[in-house]
């Protein structure tokens, strides 16, 4: 797949092929694409089209526009070819996901990732979800045997997230709110936890005490972070646990283990890191 999209980004623009082929994403039948304003021309029209034509399973292109983005988190895109939409069904592991690119974030980059976590969650584990978008997360965990609250403050992913659970027959084991999380954790969720999952790398830091609260006296929690760095991605983990260390020591808390891993790079020396943490919670931790 991706040497067929090299292939012709370098038929199409040449040696400046390059600044296309870093990255893009393939949402089911739907190409995701980013040309650089400097060699934005019609020959992008061009560059879609042959994507059709030579990846079959590809039924529309689209040129992304704009970062991930606003309380949402979208991202905004321009048409170049195939079907005038934006819904599709992505499938990951054995499971299917319905979803509108233009209305829910979604990436199919944090595959592994979220694959990894649902095999960590034993039978009948309660987990919370604290950003769950439209369930990818939530519904791998469903699946593997876990009991999930799944939140998220976007109606539209609320939505599709209550669509997937039908067709991925979890929806007896997963309880949706559409809220912000701060609020669901303080009215309904402290302390029912075995496991807290944040996947919004913006806000988990601002929300850490709310996992904490969500947690019962020991639990774990997957903490998603975006790290700058200057050497490698070794650098990228230790400053992910340091930030990690430092901010659970303003709450009474015990660290039981603690380990981290690279997911993805995020741009040029950012990389999305996951820290994970087991802890004990201590009387009055807050």
């Amino acid at each position: 797949m991706r040497r067929a999209l090299v292939n012709i980004a370098r038929e199409i623009y040449g040696d400046e092929s390059e600044y296309i082929i870093k990255s893009f994403d393939i949402i089911g039948d739907i190409a995701i694409i980013k040309i650089p304003e400097k060699i934005l021309d019609e020959r992008r029209y061009r560059f879609g089209e042959e994507i059709l034509k030579n990846l079959g399973y590809i039924k529309v292109v689209l040129r992304q526009t704009t970062p991930v983005e606003g309380i949402y988190r979208l991202r905004k895109f321009e048409y170049l070819a195939g079907e005038r939409r934006t819904e599709t069904v992505y499938k990951e592991y054995g499971a299917r996901f319905y979803v509108d690119i233009s209305k829910v974030y979604f990436t199919p980059r944090l595959s592994y990732e979220r694959i990894r976590v649902a095999n960590l969650v034993g039978e009948g584990e309660k987990v919370l979800n604290m950003f769950a978008g439209a369930g990818p997360f939530t519904i791998h965990i469903a699946r593997k045997g876990g009991y999930v609250y799944s939140i998220d403050i976007n109606p539209y992913a609320i939505e599709y997230h209550y669509i997937n659970n039908i067709i991925n027959k979890v929806d007896d084991k997963v309880i949706l709110f559409r809220d912000d999380a701060s609020r669901v954790v303080e009215e309904y969720l402290v302390a029912k936890a075995d496991r807290v999952i944040m996947p919004l790398p913006e806000l988990a830091l601002d929300y850490l005490k709310y996992a904490l609260k969500a947690l019962r006296e020991e639990g774990v929690l997957h903490i998603y972070l975006h790290i700058q760095y200057q050497e490698n991605d070794d650098e990228a983990l230790e400053k992910g646990e340091y930030i990690i260390w430092d901010k659970l020591s303003q709450y009474n808390v015990d660290i039981l283990d603690i380990n981290s891993r690279v997911v993805r790079e995020v741009s040029t020396r950012m990389a999305q890191v996951c820290i994970d943490v087991t802890l004990h919670k201590n009387i009055n931790y807050i």
